[in-house]
């Protein structure tokens, strides 16, 4: 029995595991209450007939919108990744700097896009950019530089952390073998703090894919604008089908990228390659975990 207890909890006896049981069972009464009704309601409005769901079963609905959308969503987020990865890596280790010439500005920068909502940089660029730019259609360019600027900023606060919580030690020790500090960084501090750092990242780029669904707002063609405007538009009343069609695939899309994260946080704690613990990303809660690191709970 005590080999369940936890550090935040003891081990429940009888009647705390009765009491825990008793409350499952009336949760998950509440909840089939609460999806019967939801079915009963869009079974009333005639959301279950076949006729709206058949569109969903014809392959030219998917080859036309849903596969585009998807692959608009797919390319914001793989150039935004990659864009806020290097701004990550870039301004993280800027911010390590002795020169406070380069560490304080990095800061101001880190936080002052950590601070702006993302919808309202994305806004701001949009309409920004024909005025410096000229004309044309600027919506990938926003959502793709409003996503970098903003998880690059929290980016950067992982890499900051993750360098950071390999022991003083790792770096003392190659100091005294005559290493210099870009040696120390590159051979010995950042190889151990990238195992730290990946699941942080990981689950940080899940975010990022996410929020491409902000492209909706100014019209980028990605899977939510075809899920919500053009589908529905095109075959009417299909609003809630193409709502629950177009959750299943971002929730498939962010599932298995927690997937990926589970399994490096996993690999890298096998490895041993590094004795920095796993870091989670700003503004989430330690939590100690069964394996010795720590997960994240939002």
């Amino acid at each position: 029995m005590s080999s369940q207890a936890s550090v935040l909890f003891d081990a429940p006896g009888p009647r705390a595991r009765l009491r825990n049981n008793t409350l499952t069972l009336l949760s998950a009464v509440g909840l089939a209450a609460i999806a019967y009704f939801v079915y009963a309601r869009f079974d009333a409005k005639g959301q279950w007939d076949g006729k709206i769901w058949k569109p969903f079963l014809e392959s030219t609905t998917w080859v036309d919108y849903i596969l585009p959308g998807l692959g608009g969503t797919l390319k914001a987020a793989g150039l935004a990744a990659v864009f806020a990865l290097v701004f990550g890596a870039v301004f993280g280790l800027a911010r390590l700097s002795d020169h406070r010439w380069v560490r304080i500005p990095a800061g101001a920068v880190v936080e002052v896009f950590r601070a702006i909502p993302l919808l309202l940089l994305i806004f701001f660029i949009f309409y920004l950019a024909p005025s410096v730019l000229g004309g044309g259609d600027y919506a990938l360019f926003a959502l793709v530089a409003g996503l970098t600027l903003y998880n690059g900023a929290v980016l950067a606060e992982i890499v900051r952390a993750g360098i950071r919580s390999v022991p003083r030690g790792q770096s003392e020790a190659a100091y005294a073998i005559g290493l210099r500090k870009g040696g120390v960084m590159r051979l010995v501090l950042l190889p151990q703090a990238v195992t730290a750092m990946m699941p942080a990242i990981v689950s940080q780029l899940v975010v990022l894919l996410k929020d491409t669904a902000l492209g909706y707002i100014i019209a980028y063609v990605d899977l939510l604008n075809m899920g919500f405007k053009i589908i529905p538009a095109v075959n009417f009343g299909s609003l809630i089908p193409a709502a629950i069609v177009i959750g299943i695939i971002y929730v498939g899309l962010n599932m298995t990228l927690s997937a990926v994260a589970t399994r490096l946080e996993k690999r890298s704690r096998r490895s041993r390659k590094t004795s920095a613990r796993p870091i989670v990303p700003p503004g989430a809660v330690a939590v100690p975990g069964a394996t010795g690191g720590v997960s994240a709970v939002d």
